[in-house]
């Protein structure tokens, strides 16, 4: 669920686009609303709220009784729509391996170039500071 989320909604779109037109029934149309993001000083302390977040949901359910759910950040409909089919089709005996293989994996390859790119672009800014002695030891 979090690759999908996670994912870029063009290229999950272009992964997934021969099982859209699977036939379903929405339980929960996609809505756009808000969350509260929170956090832990040093991942450990006390939690805090950090902020709000906007996310999407929806949920769906395939004509064999499978539900599948969609939860993206931002506003993006179909991309929750799309996490959801994916979602409830990788719950399917007959699915799961084919699309862990040609959609997830897919996924997590181009999220973790994308990982190492943007730490690439944060350590090219990298300042390091050093002190330098001036003069000798008065002794």
């Amino acid at each position: 669920m979090s690759v999908l989320s996670r994912s870029d909604r063009d290229h999950l779109t272009s992964l997934v686009k021969d099982v859209t037109n699977v036939p379903f029934v929405w339980l929960r149309k996609p809505q756009v609303g808000l969350v509260m993001v929170r956090g832990r000083a040093g991942g450990t302390g006390a939690a805090f709220n950090l902020g709000e977040m906007t996310v999407t949901r929806c949920a769906l359910q395939l004509e064999d009784g499978t539900v599948g759910q969609g939860y993206v950040q931002g506003r993006d409909k179909r991309h929750a729509k799309c996490a959801a089919l994916v979602d409830a089709l990788l719950q399917q005996e007959g699915e799961h391996k084919c699309l862990l293989e040609s959609v997830i994996e897919p996924l997590k390859e181009r999220q973790a170039e994308r990982k190492l790119e943007q730490s690439r672009k944060a350590a090219a800014t990298k300042v390091e500071f050093f002190t330098m002695v001036r003069g000798g030891d008065p002794e």
